[in-house]
């Protein structure tokens, strides 16, 4: 029997609390792909803590963890690295999620027992438990997309989705180099161009460990650039042209 090879992209920054708890969780998964080319891929964010280093050793014992180490330059560009390296490894399936431990891989078979029947699979998080005003940035982030790409999105940016490797080629085209909302902007073309998709509600907990790097300072400015910046992607959008090339 083909197995599907799956690779899970956690970027992680300064996470040395919550890291091995998220490693020996997603590792699991992962192996029960049963596909040896399936890979746990760890992102390290340029952290300032031992995140690092507590990875490595992980990596020792564990064949399949693969640990990438990069310059700081936030959590959206890290994704995109993380999603360049499955897609450079020919990946089957490829599932991002976090590193802070607010996601559970307990609910991702609900994901990977339906993946051939959809493009993309989001886990939506009905209720947040990381605070109202991540809630309220949910809300409004909502009602700009809407605004701008005329698409309705439940959840733009969460942190839990599984996407097929060949539909992720496509739409990240358009996306920008280190752009700093990746998700967002797959999630709108996902929807928008009518690929099979589908939210499935998940549990979100709050932070179980570290410091959160985004505050309502730095939420505040990534939605001031992010207007200019949905007006510049939609023209791309609409005009057919990608940023690059994969």
């Amino acid at each position: 029997m083909n197995h599907d090879s799956l690779y899970v992209i956690i970027p992680a920054y300064n996470e040395s609390d919550t890291i091995t708890a998220v490693i020996d969780e997603w590792y699991k998964v992962v192996e029960n792909t049963n596909n040896n080319n399936s890979r746990l891929v760890v992102i390290n964010d340029g952290s300032k803590d031992n995140t690092l280093q507590i990875l490595q050793k992980a990596a020792t014992t564990r064949p399949q963890l693969t640990v990438l180490d990069k310059p700081n330059g936030g959590h959206g560009s890290t994704v995109l690295y993380g999603y360049e390296y499955a897609l450079k490894h020919n990946a089957d399936f490829i599932f991002q999620t976090d590193s802070d431990g607010q996601t559970l891989a307990s609910e991702f078979s609900q994901l990977w027992n339906q993946r051939h029947n959809f493009d993309v699979q989001f886990g939506f998080r009905k209720k947040r438990e990381d605070g109202a005003a991540r809630w309220v940035v949910t809300k409004t982030l909502r009602m700009i997309i809407y605004s701008i790409f005329h698409t309705w999105v439940t959840d733009a940016n969460t942190p839990y989705r599984l996407m097929r490797a060949d539909v992720l080629r496509e739409a990240i085209k358009y996306v920008p180099l280190n752009y700093n909302l990746p998700n967002v902007i797959l999630s709108v073309y996902f929807i928008k161009f009518h690929f099979k998709y589908r939210f499935v509600r998940i549990t979100f907990r709050p932070r179980q460990g570290g410091v959160n790097s985004i505050n309502i300072k730095s939420i505040s400015k990534i939605g001031t650039n992010a207007l200019s910046d949905f007006y510049n992607i939609k023209k791309h959008i609409d005009r057919n042209e990608p940023y690059n090339e994969y």
